[in-house]
Protein backbone atom coordinates (compact mmCIF):
# COMPACT_ATOMS: atom_id res chain seq x y z
CA UNK A 1 0.00 0.00 0.00
CA UNK A 2 1.66 3.36 -1.10
CA UNK A 3 1.43 6.37 1.20
CA UNK A 4 -1.42 8.99 0.68
CA UNK A 5 -1.44 12.60 0.58
CA UNK A 6 1.02 15.50 -0.59
CA UNK A 7 4.52 14.07 -1.93
CA UNK A 8 5.83 17.28 -0.76
CA UNK A 9 3.62 17.47 3.13
CA UNK A 10 5.28 18.97 5.89
CA UNK A 11 3.73 16.43 8.77
CA UNK A 12 3.72 12.21 8.34
CA UNK A 13 1.65 10.17 10.08
CA UNK A 14 2.90 6.98 10.64
CA UNK A 15 0.72 3.75 11.18
CA UNK A 16 1.26 0.33 11.62
CA UNK A 17 0.11 -2.28 8.05
CA UNK A 18 -2.77 -1.84 6.04
CA UNK A 19 -5.67 -2.93 7.18
CA UNK A 20 -7.12 -5.96 5.43
CA UNK A 21 -10.45 -5.10 5.89
CA UNK A 22 -9.82 -1.47 5.70
CA UNK A 23 -6.84 0.05 3.01
CA UNK A 24 -6.12 -3.61 1.38
CA UNK A 25 -9.12 -3.60 0.26
CA UNK A 26 -10.49 0.32 -0.58
CA UNK A 27 -6.10 1.05 -1.74
CA UNK A 28 -5.79 4.23 0.55
CA UNK A 29 -4.43 3.79 3.94
CA UNK A 30 -7.28 4.34 6.87
CA UNK A 31 -9.58 4.26 4.68
CA UNK A 32 -12.95 2.03 4.61
CA UNK A 33 -12.60 0.55 8.39
CA UNK A 34 -13.15 2.00 11.71
CA UNK A 35 -9.53 3.32 12.29
CA UNK A 36 -9.62 5.61 9.72
CA UNK A 37 -13.22 6.77 10.99
CA UNK A 38 -11.19 7.83 14.17
CA UNK A 39 -8.28 8.99 12.57
CA UNK A 40 -9.95 11.31 9.57
CA UNK A 41 -12.48 12.65 12.13
CA UNK A 42 -9.52 14.24 14.41
CA UNK A 43 -7.39 15.07 11.22
CA UNK A 44 -10.71 17.16 9.99
CA UNK A 45 -11.39 18.40 13.60
CA UNK A 46 -7.97 19.70 13.43
CA UNK A 47 -7.83 20.95 10.05
CA UNK A 48 -5.54 18.89 8.14
CA UNK A 49 -8.29 17.25 6.37
CA UNK A 50 -11.18 18.54 4.02
CA UNK A 51 -13.86 15.95 5.26
CA UNK A 52 -14.14 13.80 8.52
CA UNK A 53 -14.53 10.41 6.35
CA UNK A 54 -12.72 8.14 3.91
CA UNK A 55 -14.83 6.27 2.40
CA UNK A 56 -13.14 5.11 -0.92
CA UNK A 57 -10.32 6.27 -3.17
CA UNK A 58 -12.04 8.56 -4.73
CA UNK A 59 -14.66 10.30 -2.47
CA UNK A 60 -12.54 13.88 -2.54
CA UNK A 61 -10.64 13.63 0.93
CA UNK A 62 -7.81 15.89 0.34
CA UNK A 63 -5.25 15.98 3.49
CA UNK A 64 -3.69 19.76 4.28
CA UNK A 65 0.58 19.28 4.49
CA UNK A 66 -0.21 15.82 5.57
CA UNK A 67 0.59 12.51 4.59
CA UNK A 68 -0.21 9.41 5.67
CA UNK A 69 2.47 5.44 5.89
CA UNK A 70 3.17 2.74 7.14
CA UNK A 71 6.40 0.95 7.78
CA UNK A 72 4.59 -2.29 6.60
CA UNK A 73 3.18 -2.07 3.43
CA UNK A 74 0.49 -4.93 2.65
CA UNK A 75 -2.19 -6.52 5.19
CA UNK A 76 -0.55 -8.58 7.59
CA UNK A 77 -1.38 -12.10 8.69
CA UNK A 78 -4.22 -11.63 11.67
CA UNK A 79 -3.33 -7.88 11.49
CA UNK A 80 -0.51 -8.00 12.88
CA UNK A 81 2.93 -7.55 11.27
CA UNK A 82 6.03 -9.05 12.49
CA UNK A 83 9.70 -7.49 12.23
CA UNK A 84 10.66 -9.42 9.38
CA UNK A 85 7.52 -7.85 7.35
CA UNK A 86 9.13 -4.57 8.93
CA UNK A 87 12.74 -5.07 7.72
CA UNK A 88 11.26 -6.54 4.00
CA UNK A 89 9.27 -3.04 3.61
CA UNK A 90 12.01 -1.10 5.16
CA UNK A 91 13.25 0.03 1.78
CA UNK A 92 9.81 1.83 0.95
CA UNK A 93 9.84 3.85 4.28
CA UNK A 94 13.40 4.66 3.55
CA UNK A 95 13.06 6.00 0.08
CA UNK A 96 9.71 8.16 1.48
CA UNK A 97 11.39 9.69 3.96
CA UNK A 98 14.62 10.72 1.21
CA UNK A 99 11.73 11.99 -0.79
CA UNK A 100 9.94 14.16 1.73
CA UNK A 101 13.42 15.08 3.70
CA UNK A 102 13.04 18.61 2.12
CA UNK A 103 9.81 19.75 3.65
CA UNK A 104 9.29 17.57 6.53
CA UNK A 105 9.15 19.13 9.72
CA UNK A 106 7.04 17.00 12.14
CA UNK A 107 5.82 13.40 12.03
CA UNK A 108 3.85 11.56 14.06
CA UNK A 109 4.02 7.85 15.16
CA UNK A 110 0.62 5.84 15.62
CA UNK A 111 1.64 2.97 17.70
CA UNK A 112 5.36 1.44 19.16
CA UNK A 113 5.71 -0.71 16.58
CA UNK A 114 5.82 2.61 14.29
CA UNK A 115 7.89 4.06 16.57
CA UNK A 116 10.79 1.40 16.72
CA UNK A 117 10.27 1.03 12.55
CA UNK A 118 11.04 4.69 12.05
CA UNK A 119 13.92 5.97 14.41
CA UNK A 120 16.47 3.49 12.82
CA UNK A 121 15.06 5.04 9.28
CA UNK A 122 14.97 8.75 9.99
CA UNK A 123 18.48 8.46 11.26
CA UNK A 124 19.76 6.56 8.26
CA UNK A 125 18.32 9.64 6.40
CA UNK A 126 20.51 11.76 8.14
CA UNK A 127 18.46 12.93 11.18
CA UNK A 128 20.40 12.83 14.64
CA UNK A 129 18.35 10.01 16.85
CA UNK A 130 19.86 10.01 20.35
CA UNK A 131 21.47 7.22 22.17
CA UNK A 132 20.03 5.60 23.95
CA UNK A 133 16.97 6.00 21.89
CA UNK A 134 13.61 8.07 22.57
CA UNK A 135 11.21 5.56 24.42
CA UNK A 136 7.70 5.87 22.82
CA UNK A 137 4.94 6.85 24.67
CA UNK A 138 1.48 8.35 23.76
CA UNK A 139 2.21 12.69 23.88
CA UNK A 140 6.28 11.49 23.58
CA UNK A 141 7.85 14.67 21.82
CA UNK A 142 11.51 14.40 20.30
CA UNK A 143 13.20 17.34 18.78
CA UNK A 144 15.89 15.88 15.77
CA UNK A 145 17.34 19.03 14.76
CA UNK A 146 14.08 20.75 12.65
CA UNK A 147 11.74 17.46 13.07
CA UNK A 148 9.73 17.18 15.83
CA UNK A 149 8.58 13.79 16.20
CA UNK A 150 5.29 13.00 18.57
CA UNK A 151 3.59 9.77 19.76
CA UNK A 152 0.67 8.56 20.00
CA UNK A 153 -1.59 4.97 20.94
CA UNK A 154 -2.47 3.41 17.68
CA UNK A 155 -6.12 4.28 16.35
CA UNK A 156 -6.83 0.35 16.65
CA UNK A 157 -10.08 -0.57 18.08
CA UNK A 158 -8.51 -2.22 20.81
CA UNK A 159 -7.09 1.64 21.67
CA UNK A 160 -10.38 3.28 20.56
CA UNK A 161 -13.02 1.23 22.12
CA UNK A 162 -11.33 1.17 25.46
CA UNK A 163 -11.05 4.80 25.99
CA UNK A 164 -7.25 4.03 26.17
CA UNK A 165 -7.40 6.42 22.83
CA UNK A 166 -9.84 9.21 22.70
CA UNK A 167 -10.76 11.99 19.83
CA UNK A 168 -9.38 14.97 22.44
CA UNK A 169 -5.90 12.85 22.98
CA UNK A 170 -5.70 12.13 19.10
CA UNK A 171 -6.19 15.87 18.22
CA UNK A 172 -3.88 16.87 21.03
CA UNK A 173 -1.09 15.36 18.97
CA UNK A 174 -2.20 15.85 15.94
CA UNK A 175 -2.50 20.00 16.79
CA UNK A 176 0.46 20.20 18.58
CA UNK A 177 2.04 18.14 15.74
CA UNK A 178 0.37 20.46 13.25
CA UNK A 179 1.50 23.29 14.43
CA UNK A 180 5.16 22.31 15.28
CA UNK A 181 5.06 21.64 10.84
CA UNK A 182 3.81 25.07 10.40
CA UNK A 183 -0.30 23.97 9.30
CA UNK A 184 -1.48 25.90 11.57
Amino acid sequence: MPGFGPPDARLLLVGLAPAAHGANRTGRMFTGDRSGDFLYAALHAVGLANQPTALHVDDGLALRGTRITAPVKCAPPANKPTPEERDTCRPWLDRELALLRPTLRAVVVLGGFGWQALLPVLEENGWPVPRPRPRFGHGAHVRLDELHVFGSYHVSQQNTFTGRLTPAMLEEVLGAAGRAAGLM
